[in-house]
């Protein structure tokens, strides 16, 4: 078809690079928005998963794995009421539990502790509702024992990944929540933290 519109070889050559370029682009983005609801698609189906082990952890059993070949159990629920947005929290932050829910940096405070828990989690997935949390919102974490603790938005702020502080104790009871940061990168990995930095209201037993 379109060759035939140019006499020269040179123009022929010129359209097919043009339509091959633009074959690759449209492949790439295909293959892009399957990766990406692969990747929804399995943090949906593990946060079902989850929902019941952790059901059975405030039943009083301890480190419920939520299929048997994972390594990581449920340790606490977070919950922002304002955004009807909650996801059941994982023992450890690192690469085998992070696809499936935000997990508790276990070298920060214990959750609850009057201390500095933090919890990360991935920006577009679990953690996406991170970009709508305002100042002031409550954050309600119930822990394995069954206790909630209550929290209240304090500041947000970006920080570099070298951000050391946020790791810092305290002598007051906070829950410092991290992921990347922005919401919207392409790509992702880079060295920009978002976080939300929340203080204790309360405590009370369910």
């Amino acid at each position: 078809g379109s060759c035939y519109r140019f006499p020269s070889l040179a123009g022929c050559m010129n359209v097919k690079i043009r339509l091959s370029i633009a074959t690759v682009i449209a492949i790439a983005a295909i293959i892009s928005v399957a990766e990406a609801s692969r990747i929804h698609l399995k943090a949906i189906l593990a946060q079902i998963l989850l929902q019941n082990a952790w059901s059975q952890t405030l039943r009083g059993h301890q480190n419920i794995r939520p299929w048997s070949w994972a390594d990581f159990y449920p340790v606490a629920k977070l919950a922002v009421p304002s955004l009807e947005a909650d996801v059941i929290v994982l023992a450890g932050a690192n690469g085998a539990t992070l696809p499936f829910g935000p997990g508790h940096i276990l070298s920060s405070a214990r959750l609850g502790a009057s201390d500095n828990a933090v919890i990360a989690g991935h920006r577009d997935t679990h953690f996406k509702f991170l970009q709508d949390v305002r100042i002031g919102n409550p954050i309600i974490l119930t822990t394995s024992n069954g206790e909630r603790h209550t929290y209240t938005v304090e500041k947000t702020e970006v920080v570099h990944e070298s951000a050391v502080h946020l790791m810092d104790s305290s002598e007051q009871k906070k829950l410092t929540l991290i992921t990347c940061w922005p919401f919207d990168a392409v790509v992702p990995g880079g060295p920009l933290r978002y976080v939300v930095h929340a203080v204790s209201l309360n405590e009370s037993t369910l």
